[in-house]
């Protein structure tokens, strides 16, 4: 079980990162917002870029968890849940108040510095195309994309364009971009076995 101050710290960092990014992540001022003394952060992580990669994989539990709910819906079939989960994160933009992907915006922020951190996001985008590949790969054998369909490619697409597209969400601090995004995608795999 996590300790509930290292827990504490994870939770107000996640926030604290969609919200400000990683250099502007100030290691005191998240522990004046969880009351935490300065011994106990550095006693649960390294450093900055430790706790980081955390609040990464705490994100990626999220992650993982909306895909098992909604890619495992079988009352849906299988395009119908791919699409749900990416409105379902819109919902989740939405409450935020962020309207766009965290690895996306630290990816941006990050990548041309980090390594560590460029290698971390680039796994998290290809864990979550290779779970969206598997369900396309469902709706190709019942014929509801092309037989001749490349499903890595086709889930490798989404993911970028979802991340494209939640850029421009962020930045305009609306919906329509991820709205027309996924319009466009369902339209565009789907109309070609129609």
């Amino acid at each position: 079980m996590v300790h509930s101050t290292k827990q504490r710290l994870l939770d107000a960092g996640l926030a604290m990162l969609l919200e400000h990014g990683y250099n502007d992540l100030g290691i005191q001022a998240l522990l004046v917002a969880t009351d935490t003394p300065k011994g106990s952060f550095y006693h649960h992580f390294k450093d900055k870029e430790a706790f980081a990669l955390q609040v990464i994989d705490q994100y990626m539990r999220h992650v993982h968890a909306g895909l098992d709910v909604c890619l495992g819906d079988r009352e849906r079939p299988p395009l119908g849940r791919v699409r749900r989960f990416f409105e379902v994160t819109q919902q989740t933009y939405r409450t935020q108040g962020y309207m766009g992907c965290m690895l996306g915006g630290l990816g941006q922020e990050l990548s041309g510095v980090s390594d560590v951190f460029r290698h971390k996001i680039e796994w998290c985008f290809s864990e979550i195309a290779e779970r969206m590949a598997l369900c396309l790969e469902e709706a190709r054998q019942r014929g509801d994309i092309p037989a001749s369909s490349d499903v890595k490619r086709l889930a490798g697409v989404l993911v970028d364009c979802w991340e494209g597209a939640a850029l421009r969400s962020r930045l305009r601090r609306d919906p329509a971009p991820l709205n027309t995004m996924l319009d466009f995608y369902f339209r565009s795999a789907v109309g070609s076995c129609q």
